[in-house]
């Protein structure tokens, strides 16, 4: 990397962390004051508000810098109006000589190199003296600037064809409502059914004894929550272990068609079809595998999961009181599910597909232009 000199993250930054809330004073009424928690990061809006007194000094405002600090430890700005720090999060604010954007992609990879080597139980957790402490290494702003300037042109590219693929996915979401309407309301009056009794087996995995220490580079594939989004796999962060490891895991051995659902923490309730090209695969204990009987189309289930009012129903499920979200196997089974005639359920399932063809050669620029993205980020901090 070019010139830079070695300074701490506490040495250039403001670093205000989040303040423990009293969840009995958590509302779902939008008129109060947002709280960002863990899931709210990245995402950069919260469906949590908070109806009870609070210091300035947690107000958060729409461009802050935030950080996750649980789960995956993640930089974002913060998308939304006015919010409240949670416990577990913090904001950021550069000195004159740091450029905002540069140390924005430096932590996002600094982050993520923490968060590997990061051994934990049930949850990663990032300490404040680890974050304060962070070595950085920082060049002259000018060339800070330059640096920023090219990544977040990538970016803005990476995110534009993300944008199309959003597209594909709310058209496939429209068709979904026009075909099927609301399925919590059920407002076409369809039959409904438990999901234990349209399915041949719900279950989560586990993570083999050693962690991410016993991960090997190629061999039978790990899915993890960072892997599942909805409507979408990430393949980047797909860990693999050896067929010993899998041979542990052969109850939640992964099937051609099965359903991957996140069931904690701050990605609960991302869905997605297992792609093919990733078997033979195993599930680790953040991840449920939902397999269809053929009574019920993959596709279709797949639509349901991921309608938005469904989600917003799973997050609920997966409690707003606590620090870490969780939904669990009996309420996983105990979920309706509309169920209209197996007809109609494969007319969508075309649909879809037909679709999925259509957004192939987005997806492959998008690969093209985040390889590229990815190479500087590995030049410039790596």
């Amino acid at each position: 990397m070019m010139d830079a000199e070695n300074v701490r993250l506490g040495e250039i930054c403001t670093i205000q962390y989040g303040f423990a809330f009293n969840s009995k004073k958590f509302t779902e009424d939008d008129s109060k004051i947002p709280l960002i928690r863990i899931r709210d990061v990245k995402r950069g809006f919260s469906n949590t508000y908070y109806d009870g007194p609070f210091s300035s000094e947690y107000l958060v405002h729409k461009g802050d810098l935030l950080v996750g600090m649980d789960g995956e430890f993640n930089i974002a700005r913060w998308k939304s109006q006015d919010a409240l720090l949670n416990q577990r999060v913090c904001k950021i604010v550069a000195n004159s000589n740091v450029d905002e954007e540069y140390l924005r992609f430096y932590l996002k990879r600094a982050l993520k190199d923490i968060e590997n080597k990061t051994s934990f139980v049930t949850v990663k957790h990032l300490s404040a003296k680890k974050l304060s402490n962070l070595v950085i290494k920082l060049p002259k702003k000018n060339i800070q600037i330059s640096i920023s300037k090219q990544l977040s042109f990538l970016e803005s590219l990476i995110h534009n064809f993300n944008e199309e693929n959003v597209l594909f996915d709310e058209l496939v979401k429209a068709r979904f409502v026009e075909m099927f309407g609301d399925p919590l309301i059920n407002e076409k009056g369809w039959k409904i059914r438990k999901l234990k009794n349209i399915s041949n087996k719900i279950g989560s995995g586990a993570t083999p004894k050693g962690g991410k220490e016993v991960y090997i580079h190629n061999g039978i594939s790990l899915i993890r929550s960072m892997n599942v989004y909805n409507n979408r796999f990430e393949y980047k962060e797909l860990a693999h272990i050896t067929d010993e490891q899998a041979k542990k895991l052969s109850n939640v051995k992964v099937e051609k068609n099965d359903i991957l659902l996140n069931i904690t923490g701050a990605s609960v309730a991302r869905c997605y079809i297992v792609p093919i090209d990733i078997l033979p695969a195993r599930v680790n204990q953040h991840v449920c595998i939902i397999r269809c009987k053929e009574i019920i189309h993959p596709i279709f289930l797949h639509g349901v999961i991921t309608n938005k009012e469904y989600q917003n129903h799973l997050l609920k499920l997966a409690g707003t009181g606590a620090t870490r979200e969780a939904i669990n196997k009996q309420q996983i089974e105990s979920l309706d599910v509309i169920f209209p005639p197996i007809e109609l359920q494969n007319q969508f399932a075309d649909f879809v597909k037909e679709v999925d063809k259509s957004r192939l050669e987005v997806q492959k620029s998008l690969k093209k232009t985040q390889e590229l993205f990815d190479s500087l980020m590995q030049k410039y901090f790596g």
